[in-house]
């Protein structure tokens, strides 16, 4: 039992760190100020203002 709670926590660590550095290298190349901007966009059209 003990052996299979490692392995999960081991397999969720990685998970996360991988994502985080998904995030990390989106971030480096620019695409958050494009996914803010394409965020903001779709605000605006739904209220009916863009």
């Amino acid at each position: 039992m003990q052996l299979q709670k490692t392995k999960h926590n081991l397999f969720t660590f990685f998970l996360i760190l991988i994502g985080l550095c998904s995030m990390a290298f989106g971030v480096f190349r620019g695409e958050a100020s494009i996914v803010l901007e394409k965020a903001i966009n779709i605000c605006l059209e739904c209220i009916g203002i863009g």
